[in-house]
């Protein structure tokens, strides 16, 4: 009788714990990024890149695969199609450097990111997808 209260008792335990554990995960993707860029004023060295999505779908993160750098942002519906799967960095080429533009995650993505770049419709664009 002991065990079986036990079981009761540490079932939905377990049960929480798992739920907890899929809710805290994110979806990603890794990008590598030929070149250095500058995101919110910090230069950041070529490389690989994780993107993650929150579960909420809310936000999106870069994150350098040594986790030395990361930035996060609000994302929302964009241009992309409803069942694009994506993962996509988008840079402003200014002068010899890059500035990161956007982040699309499937069917979502950022805001513009580089608000202080000078813009121009004949301004390079460099998009670089992830896997």
């Amino acid at each position: 009788m002991r065990s079986i209260l036990r079981n009761l008792v540490l079932a939905p335990v377990a049960l929480a714990a798992a739920a907890l554990a899929t809710n805290t995960a994110m979806a990603e993707a890794t990008v590598h990024v030929p070149f250095n860029f500058s995101v919110a004023g910090k230069i950041c060295p070529a490389g690989a890149y994780k993107v993650l999505e929150d579960n909420s779908r809310s936000v999106v993160t870069l994150e350098s695969v040594d986790a030395s750098r990361s930035f996060s942002w609000l994302i929302r519906p964009g241009d992309p199609a409803p069942n694009d799967t994506r993962v996509t960095l988008r840079f402003d080429q200014l002068g010899q450097g890059y500035a990161l533009q956007s982040v699309q995650y499937h069917s979502r993505i950022t805001p513009r990111l580089d608000k202080n770049a000078p813009h121009s419709e004949h301004r390079p664009v460099t998009a670089i997808e992830g896997q």
